[in-house]
């Protein structure tokens, strides 16, 4: 097996646990909302889609033969980590100036009119306001450990791109 073989099975394998990190990210936020009633804001649902759509192009990446496909499925992950990372970045803006408002009502329409929380409004249709503090996890808030989940995320799959740039 040459060494080309070794470095894709690998890049495989990291999109994989890249998918099921993400999805994990999701299912936390679940629990959050189903278990401890913690309502999500319409930049939490926002983040979510960001989640899955890194989870969803890490899985298919996984599911490619060539660089190509994987390289391409890549690039459409970091995308969606730094599409997820400026939403971070900005809900811990909101919570951090608590007397500014996240637009709730400018946001709302837009997130719960998009198909997804037509279809599962209970996941991804948004109840709660985007400057509500909720108790911190490990020390952060919610909006700050999203933000670093995706800071990490964006940060893996550059490096992956730029490690395996002269893979064929």
């Amino acid at each position: 097996m040459n060494i080309d073989n070794v470095k894709l099975r690998r890049e495989r394998g990291l999109l994989v646990l890249l998918g099921f990190i993400c999805l994990a990210r999701v299912g936390g936020a679940l629990y959050l909302q189903f278990v401890e009633h913690e309502d999500p804001c319409p930049l939490c649902i926002i983040q979510r889609y960001f989640y899955l759509l890194i989870a969803v192009f890490a899985f298919l990446g996984a599911r490619m033969r060539g660089w190509t496909g994987v390289r391409l499925l890549e690039f459409l992950a970091l995308l969606s980590a730094l599409c997820g990372l400026v939403t971070g970045a900005r809900h811990v803006y909101v919570q951090s100036h608590p007397n500014f408002s996240c637009g709730f009502d400018a946001l709302q329409p837009i997130v719960d009119g998009l198909p997804p929380a037509q279809w599962l409004p209970s996941v991804f249709k948004g109840a709660g306001l985007c400057e509500t503090p909720y108790p911190p996890i490990l020390g952060l808030s919610l909006p700050m450990g999203s933000l670093v989940g995706f800071v990490v995320a964006f940060v893996a799959i550059l490096l992956g791109l730029v490690r395996n740039r002269g893979a064929r």
